[in-house]
């Protein structure tokens, strides 16, 4: 596994997977720091609906001592507890104490008429799938399990959108990026997905913007970004220049 993700970190083009669903083709790239955009214009993925997913778990290391990654447990806990053999890696996890931490979902819009704001589950944020802002966030998922989190975004009004940053934020505050691996996935009708993990994260990092859609040259294309923050949203907003108004428990206004 580790000698795959390097690979996939040395690579300068996004790398393909492909696979097959139900009969269906389907791929994902993953943006990495020398590959860190790819075009929605010709992916087709400038129509019907575009659905970004952010799923996370934590590692073994703060499962209490349990080998969980890689789908293998230690004898130890196999012996006192054989039941955990078949008990998805994200189920055991959370039932070891650690389900206190809570990744969300988010995003800053922009809209060509020049409106501004932001999507998400502190606050109740959701927005509007067939109305200004076309982008709705459903669900928030307290543990990590496989469906996630997810927003989607209307791409039949993609005209209409100037920009969207996708970002990430631990809504009790406390640090723990380096803990977890925190995947964004954005998809597209036709089967394509795309995929950002949150690499290299710092210890004392609270939040993290992780891809920029927008037009960029006649096209629409999503951008790795992965720049972590240690304040909250108010902070991901002034890194990218944003000017939304915050209130103290981390709520745009």
């Amino acid at each position: 596994m580790g000698s795959l993700l390097e690979y996939l970190r040395r690579s300068r083009t996004p790398v393909q997977r492909f696979d097959t669903v139900g009969g269906a083709h389907t791929y994902a790239m993953e943006l990495t720091r020398r590959a860190p955009q790819v075009s929605l214009t010709k992916h087709g993925g400038t129509s019907g609906t575009l659905r970004v997913n952010l799923t996370w778990r934590m590692r073994t290391s703060d499962m209490m001592g349990s080998n969980v990654r890689g789908g293998s447990r230690s004898l130890r806990d196999a012996v006192r507890n054989p039941l955990a053999l078949f008990k998805p890696a994200e189920v055991v996890g959370h039932t070891q104490a650690v389900s206190s931490v809570d990744f969300d979902l988010a995003c800053l819009y922009e809209l060509k008429d020049g409106s501004r704001g932001a999507l998400q589950p502190l606050g109740g944020l959701h927005g509007e799938f067939n109305e200004p802002p076309y982008i709705e966030l459903s669900g928030d998922d307290r543990f990590g399990t496989a469906s996630g989190e997810d927003l989607y975004i209307n791409m039949d009004h993609a005209e209409d959108i100037a920009r969207i940053l996708l970002y990430v934020y631990i809504k009790d505050g406390s640090p723990a990026f380096a803990r977890a691996d925190v995947i964004i996935s954005v998809l597209t009708p036709n089967g394509l997905t795309i995929e950002v993990g949150l690499t290299d994260p710092n210890p004392q990092a609270r939040a993290c913007s992780v891809a920029m859609i927008e037009h960029h040259r006649g096209e629409l294309v999503v951008r790795r970004e992965v720049r972590y923050v240690y304040g909250f949203q108010s902070e991901i907003d002034r890194l990218f220049g944003w000017g939304l108004s915050w209130g103290r428990a981390g709520t745009a206004r």
